[in-house]
């Protein structure tokens, strides 16, 4: 997990040394200051010059699997990202696939277009 932002390394820092928020995020801040990830992404609000509110999940092998975008003045939902990791990892494990509201514990589906829409 990482977390990258259009500011510097040194806002970064002072975020983290003055943000209660920041006291439980134990990942790695990357400052894309000259904007390349963020363009890379298609997550720059090149209006703003600054990055959209983004979750680009990424597989081992590179492959983005999802990218959520969020509005300004809407907050991310950390269960959702989390519930959305655990069922990419039960797809990878077991091959089934995780039906809408999904939860671990629960049984997966197979991945059969003949059965679309019976689930």
């Amino acid at each position: 997990m990482l977390g990258i932002s259009t500011d510097s390394i040194y806002s970064h820092k002072v975020f983290r040394e003055t943000s209660p928020l920041m006291q439980n995020v134990h990942y790695p801040l990357i400052s894309d200051h000259n904007q390349s990830i963020c363009r890379d992404y298609r997550v720059l609000d090149t209006k703003e010059g600054t990055a959209f509110r983004a979750t680009v999940i990424i597989n081992p092998e590179g492959i983005i699997l999802a990218k959520l975008i969020y509005p300004k003045d809407v907050g991310r939902s950390a269960k959702e990202i989390v519930r959305m990791m655990e069922a990419i990892q039960f797809h990878r494990k077991t091959g089934l696939g995780a039906p809408a509201d999904w939860q671990p514990g629960m049984q997966g589906i197979p991945r059969d277009l003949s059965k679309a829409g019976t689930y």
